[in-house]
């Protein structure tokens, strides 16, 4: 890949937590980082501490590369012109960190009627990364960076919105696990383009807001799963490997549903399906 400082890198729920923290850490090598949250005004202040937090040496150019996207992830046609907008702004696209994420206590539903972990956690950056497919083509080689989470439920095809039997940890660990699935393949799907797909759990109960609005009590500092997004989208120890789960920087094994090729397809077309892309 191209050194950090000449990459274009759009990180997604960037306005908080470790997708902040990642943000920050790529602007100071100096990548052009793309930061997108569902707030315009948080979208704007976050690019405008980046900014300020580079200070001086070669990495003060990158402050004028900062730049700032808003898309609300529960609904579909907010995806759709937020990669509108990356597809018209930004010729070339070389990582993309599909890092936004709802947890348990968040509403039930998406403004398009789905379940909202289902639809925020995994159908929208489904959607997104469908959509980007062809900047990515044209910046090769390139990354795809799917954040997942070690707490995975086997998807019940049945009832894939938990209408009859709603959990909110059932449903946020459905929708990390169909991340998972989506990440090995599409991988399948790109390996003659020159673009790896890799996923990765950013560490238990990091001090977030996400984890903080659970009631749970932090068990890890953000910085460590900020440091595992960096290493999957940049590090050169990563060239060509592809279609891989990480347990924040060491490859691991995930649930066994992710490795059943008959339950991707499946998942696969009904996303297509869900996400209007037949």
């Amino acid at each position: 890949m191209k050194p950090v400082n000449e990459q274009t890198i759009l990180i997604t729920g960037s306005t908080d937590g470790i997708g902040k923290l990642a943000a920050l850490r790529l602007a100071r090598n100096g990548a052009r980082v793309l930061v997108h949250g569902r707030n315009k005004e948080k979208v704007v202040r976050v690019a405008r501490e980046i900014k300020e937090s580079i200070s001086s040496g070669e990495a003060s150019a990158a402050k004028t590369k900062i730049e700032g996207l808003t898309a609300d992830f529960s609904s579909l046609a907010e995806v759709r012109r937020l990669a509108d907008e990356v597809v018209e702004k930004y010729p070339r696209l070389d990582v993309l960190i599909n890092n936004a994420g709802v947890g348990y206590t968040d509403p039930r539903y998406s403004k398009d009627g789905h379940e909202l972990r289902f639809a925020v956690n995994y159908l929208a950056p489904f959607l997104l990364t469908q959509l980007l497919l062809p900047v990515l083509k044209n910046t090769t080689p390139t990354r795809i960076v799917n954040v997942s989470s070690a707490g995975q439920h086997p998807i019940n095809f049945d009832d894939i919105m938990l209408e009859k039997n709603f959990d909110s940890t059932t449903a946020y660990s459905q929708s990390k696990l169909a991340l998972i699935m989506f990440t090995f393949e599409l991988a399948e799907k790109l390996q003659a383009e020159n673009i790896t797909v890799n996923c990765l759990h950013p560490g238990t109960y990091l001090d977030t807001k996400m984890v903080r609005d659970a009631g749970i009590s932090p068990m890890g500092k953000p910085e460590k799963g900020a440091e595992a997004e960096v290493f999957l989208a940049v590090s050169e120890s990563l060239e060509g490997v592809t279609g891989k789960y990480f347990n924040v920087m060491a490859e691991a094994r995930a649930n066994a549903q992710a490795y059943d090729k008959q339950a991707r397809e499946r998942l696969w077309e009904l996303s297509m399906d869900l996400a209007g892309l037949k």
